[in-house]
């Protein structure tokens, strides 16, 4: 990001909570305070605020009723909006994400849980600009297909990517690798004509490279569930189980503001279907057989294969063996029978992408 500090403009009716919040974030950004949203209204006519901390409890107008207005004002409808709240109310917090806040904060402040949100935040930000105004351009960029075009487009992907695994230090290359898993599958698919006329519509750079937004919903998900070290209770799985649609609500805001945004397709797909099962147990939308799109079908075999052959803070690895018996009996329950098979007869060259990267990390 630039030299210039970002300006956040903080709203809220409390001035013991406007003053902590000054003294908090003054030092590294640019920080205004109001009283009420009919000030912020009025603010944002001579202003641009990088980012909005909006109180959600506030007479006359609260935070819902500021962000719903916020939303259908074309003008200042893409400032992003974290609620504060001292209250703790999952169902009231569901219903801020989905007017289109990117996340929550309680009140009392902790100073270095304020900073470091409005860090990832911004920096969130500021990549999705990035990528708007890479996409902007992409169009005509798109029909010459130069080199340069492919690695500008995986470069911003990657920087995308990168954020959400730098926020869980336990997936290592996870991204890269079920990326390379990916590559094996569909080389397997063209050389043994499977499904070979759906996947010849497909992009083969769109497809690899989009598959690294996969698990960018992880950025909404808080870091206390993220970043637990140790196996999640029921409530924090559920949490943890919505990063597949908060990945795809990402996707779609940045494809309302691309002219051209093909490619994004593919990372939909990719963030939306990749923890559906074959048999219909899946989520988040329980999706059954055929009804899963193929490249989410796909994604599910190269991810679970990661996840049980990788470390986590609740399992040690299981061997390839191990991690290849457990899909081999998924087959026709939590996997496409017929990509089960595929994954079996390329098993041999996910192990070696594993022991690759192992001996070059």
């Amino acid at each position: 990001m630039n030299d210039a500090k970002a300006k956040i403009v903080l709203v809220d009716d409390d001035i013991t909570s406007l003053t902590l919040g000054k003294n908090i974030l003054a030092e590294k950004y640019d920080i205004i305070t109001i009283p009420s949203g009919e000030k912020l209204f009025k603010l944002l006519d001579k202003i641009r605020p990088s980012l909005i901390l909006l109180d959600v409890e506030m007479p006359e107008m609260n935070g819902y009723e500021v962000l719903g207005e916020l939303k259908s004002n074309e003008r200042d409808a893409n400032i992003p909006v974290i609620f504060l709240t001292s209250k703790s109310d999952p169902v009231s917090e569901l219903e801020g994400l989905n007017l289109g806040a990117i996340d929550y904060i309680s009140k009392p402040f902790s100073p270095p849980l304020l900073l470091k949100r409005l860090e990832v935040h911004l920096l969130v930000e500021f990549q999705k600009q990035k990528l708007i105004d890479f996409n902007n351009n992409l169009q005509e960029m798109v029909r010459a297909k130069t080199k340069t075009v492919l690695d500008m487009q995986n470069s911003v992907l990657r920087t995308v990517a990168n954020m959400v695994e730098n926020r869980d230090e336990e997936t290592g290359s996870h991204i890269e690798r079920t990326q390379d898993y990916l590559r094996i599958l569909l080389d397997a698919m063209y050389s043994k004509g499977v499904r070979k006329n759906e996947i010849v519509s497909w992009d083969r750079d769109f497809f690899l490279q989009s598959s690294q937004l996969h698990d960018v919903g992880k950025i909404s998900i808080k870091d206390s569930i993220l970043l637990k070290p140790g196996k999640l209770d029921a409530v924090e799985f559920e949490e943890m189980k919505k990063h597949t649609i908060y990945g795809v609500r990402i996707i779609e805001e940045i494809e309302k503001n691309t002219p051209e945004s093909s490619f994004l397709f593919y990372a939909k797909i990719f963030a939306g279907t990749h923890h559906e099962k074959w048999d219909g147990t899946g989520y988040p939308n329980k999706l059954e057989g055929e009804a899963i799109p193929l490249m989410g079908r796909l994604m599910a075999i190269a991810d679970v294969y990661d996840a049980l052959i990788s470390e986590r803070p609740y399992k040690p690895p299981f061997s390839h063996e191990e991690t290849v018996k457990i899909i081999r009996q998924g087959k026709g329950g939590q996997f496409d029978p017929s990509l089960t098979d595929l994954f079996l007869s390329v098993a041999d060259q996910f192990y070696e992408i594993v022991t690759e990267r192992k001996k070059n990390s």
